[in-house]
């Protein structure tokens, strides 16, 4: 779930920053104000939501498809202000030379801004993505059998909790460490190859 629900938070958090940089007002009204309340309401509620408010409207969804698409949602909020800031740091200079060469908006970002926006968006993107990997047993309050729900399965059956969750941190240490290590080194390539 949390590399799916990533996958949907990378390109739904650029597709919201991009969309608040648009010409008309009342969109970009709109977007801030839906991140803002995204990202003002706990994921546990966002959660419930999506799997049971859902069927009220003829949706039916399964737990695991919730949530992916709670934790996509959410984490597409704050991804979308990670990348604003990425979008915000490219040079004015950047634009208007893009601007002088007659290069089209599409071409401008795709060629020039996006670019140089990754890298320093790379740390707070790094960082969202261990925050999913920490929020993942939160679904198991719709029923997802994910580490946490099975390490307390496995606890309940002889009433041994140590060792199944020690288990599931160490699992998680596991995880959540390379993965940080990584996005360290993706960070530094990237500022090598653009030369920042």
């Amino acid at each position: 779930a949390a590399g799916v629900g990533y996958a949907i938070a990378l390109v739904g958090g650029l597709l919201l920053a991009l969309l608040q940089r648009t010409k008309w007002s009342a969109l970009t009204f709109v977007i801030r104000e839906l991140i803002e309340f995204i990202r003002s309401t706990p994921l546990v509620l966002q959660i419930f939501f999506v799997f049971y408010v859902g069927p009220q409207f003829g949706i039916f969804l399964s737990p695991w498809i919730s949530g992916i698409i709670a934790i996509g949602l959410h984490y597409s909020a704050y991804l979308s202000e990670v990348y604003r800031a990425g979008l915000n740091s490219v040079a004015p200079g950047q634009w208007e030379a893009c601007r002088a060469l007659n290069m089209s908006t599409r071409v401008t970002y795709a060629r020039v801004v996006i670019p140089q926006a990754l890298a320093p968006a790379v740390p707070g993107l790094g960082n969202y993505l261990v925050g999913i990997l920490k929020d993942t047993p939160m679904l198991s309050v719709i029923g997802v059998m994910e580490l946490m729900h099975t390490a307390n399965a496995l606890g309940s059956e002889n009433y041994r909790y140590l060792e199944p969750f020690t288990l599931v941190g160490l699992i998680f240490l596991l995880i959540s460490l390379p993965t940080a290590g990584l996005v360290r080194v993706l960070e530094r390539r990237l500022r090598l190859r653009l030369g920042l």
